[in-house]
């Protein structure tokens, strides 16, 4: 009787753990808070909806064409259906004579799940912000963009669903940071505009040269 209250509370205290434990399932690149992040997410998602979200977020320089859909094979058994996988891949090529490498996936388990979430959107969430040039880290914008993506994908599942989840990103917040980097690239603009084109458009309308 003891040792069955033992392994029961035992249990109770570990089920947790397990759980947070199951959405990532590699990571060469998360830091440790957003790691939480994404398995409150992915929690509350599966909680909710009943659709299990996984990450993949690897290092691993995979060569031109390499068939993602293939490797996402390779974790099926820590996988529960039905769920969408993320795959973020920063070293993966892109082409042979190509420096810029990067690749992001989205593996639905069916055609149901996929109709559950806009997959431009999402691919965009990420890339806006990890191919954004600042004065930020790349490891900072990939863990931002992984997190961002991340919540989006939840976000319209939950909608799909017509549940509301409550440990994504609020939307106000991505727009925001939207906001802020149109006038960044506005301000740019018009001092381009002010000190370097006005004054040889100037020139030329006044004669000149």
């Amino acid at each position: 009787m003891i040792k069955a209250k033992v392994r029961a509370t035992f249990l109770a205290l570990s089920l947790p753990l397990l759980l947070n434990a199951t959405h990532i399932l590699k990571d060469d690149i998360l830091k440790p808070e957003v790691s939480k992040l994404i398995n409150e997410i992915g929690d509350e998602l599966s909680t909710k909806t009943g659709i299990n979200g996984y990450v993949i977020a690897t290092n691993e320089h995979f060569p031109v064409g390499f068939n993602l859909v293939e490797h996402s094979k390779k974790y099926s058994k820590s996988m529960s259906e039905p769920f969408v996988l993320f795959i973020f891949a920063p070293k993966a090529k892109i082409t042979k004579d190509s420096r810029t490498t990067g690749r992001i996936g989205l593996i639905p388990s069916s055609d149901e799940v996929r109709a559950m979430y806009d997959y431009e959107e999402v691919i965009y969430s990420a890339v806006g912000v990890v191919a954004v040039k600042d004065k930020n880290t790349q490891e900072d914008k990939d863990n931002i963009g992984i997190l961002q993506a991340f919540s989006e994908l939840a976000d319209d599942i939950g909608d799909s669903k017509g549940v509301e989840l409550t440990k994504t990103i609020p939307n106000e917040t991505r727009y925001m940071v939207w906001g802020l980097k149109v006038l960044v690239y506005f301000g740019s603009s018009l001092v381009l505009w002010l000190f370097a084109i006005r004054p040889i458009y100037m020139r030329i309308k006044n004669g000149k040269q």
